[in-house]
């Protein structure tokens, strides 16, 4: 086979392969590196289950299985088939010397099954199972008390360590949640088939109270943890609708079988832009010719390379003949009184009256001139005149 680059996703997947199978045989494994550290040794294994599934009653030799596995490579394929006959996974047909035929092992068939059921849905299916078996087991005239108490004690610590999972996915990290997401399937479904067990127990055996209230106790815990971390998945989609949440064949089912009704209402929600007019060209076209074009920006025109000792004589060169023309601007405007209003003195032309008041605001700031403004809160408006609106104020000596 052509080695193939591996990639980011095949390295997750591969991961989270490795991580179940850890997980699964982690209270039967000796260490911590008992368990395989690379995918292709599962392959194998269901490889040669398959080709001894397919051989039926003639088994296969050490030939006929290195043949079944020719894709894999030798020394990988020596030491998967070390280990399966070490466990018992792949025995001979007969316990005798030079045994040449082999066959292998119904348990690890199913074990392998039932690990990729796990890895599927995280195990949703096998609780399921679990739970409907006990039921009929409860159900049973036969089963004694002590084998209902058992039952209720297991899928007690199975619930409580079940919800403890879940209340870490909420509160851990949205892509954890989301890689974890096919533990939150049918938890409704699963939470009423473990209340009826429960109601099943203790109806036959009142004495199992408290042992049903710690069952009880547990699936409570399993349904508000569910509905939690479901709440958060949901959140986390956000008006995007998330199709990454659930895996690709969950959506491609759901749109073979669903009504119209419910493909339409997964859109509900969403706002979509109009479509946008159809315009002519040729109407484009005399638009954008008609259309009014900005005037080009005026380049500023070129300073001079001359020094600019800026404005001189028209206040004289004295460094009192500001102050001297303020004084006689204060006094034009007062003459005999030593009080006069502004509005008095101010004329209708703008231009001039705000000049005039800019002057008497420099008298004002000045501590050398004799003079002040007074300002009251009252106000004049005149819309007949400029400016329209006058403040109160005085000049003072």
């Amino acid at each position: 086979m052509p080695e193939q680059p591996l990639t980011l996703d095949a390295a997750l997947s591969d991961e989270a392969v490795l991580s179940t199978y850890r997980r699964m045989f982690a209270a039967l494994a000796r260490d911590s590196g008992a368990v395989v550290d690379d995918p292709v040794l599962v392959d194998i294994a269901e490889t040669l289950f398959a080709a001894f599934a397919e051989a039926g009653e003639e088994w296969l030799t050490h030939e006929q299985m290195r043949l079944a596995c020719g894709a894999y490579p030798a020394d990988q394929f020596d030491n998967r088939l070390r280990v399966l006959k070490g466990l018992g996974a792949i025995r001979e047909v007969f316990p005798k010397p030079n045994q040449l035929r082999y066959r292998a092992s119904f348990t690890s068939v199913v074990g392998l099954m039932f690990i990729r059921r796990m890895m599927d849905d995280g195990g949703q299916s096998e609780m399921h199972r679990l739970l409907a078996l006990e039921d009929l087991n409860v159900a049973d005239p036969r089963t004694t008390m002590e084998e209902a108490r058992q039952s209720a004690v297991n899928l007690s610590r199975a619930f409580r360590l079940w919800a403890l999972e879940l209340i870490t996915l909420t509160t851990g990290t949205i892509e954890e949640l989301r890689e974890q997401a096919p533990k939150l399937w049918g938890t409704e479904e699963i939470a009423r088939r473990a209340q009826s067990l429960h109601g099943t127990i203790l109806t036959r055996w009142p004495e199992l109270d408290r042992v049903c209230t710690d069952l009880r106790a547990a699936i409570y815990a399993y349904s508000d943890a569910s509905r939690r971390a479901a709440g958060r998945l949901a959140d986390s989609a956000g008006t995007t609708r998330n199709l990454t949440l659930l895996p690709t064949e969950t959506w491609r089912t759901f749109a073979q079988t669903a009504s119209k009704e419910r493909l339409a209402a997964v859109l509900d929600g969403f706002v979509f832009d109009a479509p946008a007019p159809w315009h002519d060209p040729a109407a484009v076209a005399r638009a954008v010719d008609e259309a009014p074009r900005p005037a080009p920006a005026q380049p500023t025109p070129p300073r001079s390379t001359l020094p600019d000792p800026g404005p001189s004589g028209s206040l004289g060169d004295a460094p009192d003949a500001a102050v001297e023309h303020l004084r006689e601007l204060a006094e034009s405007l007062l003459g005999e009184s030593s009080r006069v209003a502004l509005a008095d003195v101010l004329g209708s032309d703008w231009i001039t009256a705000r000049r005039v008041l800019s002057d008497l605001t420099t008298v004002d700031l000045r501590p050398e001139l004799p003079y002040r403004l007074a300002w009251s809160g009252g106000l004049t408006i005149d819309p007949s005149r400029e400016p329209s609106w006058l403040s109160h104020g005085h000049l003072e000596r």
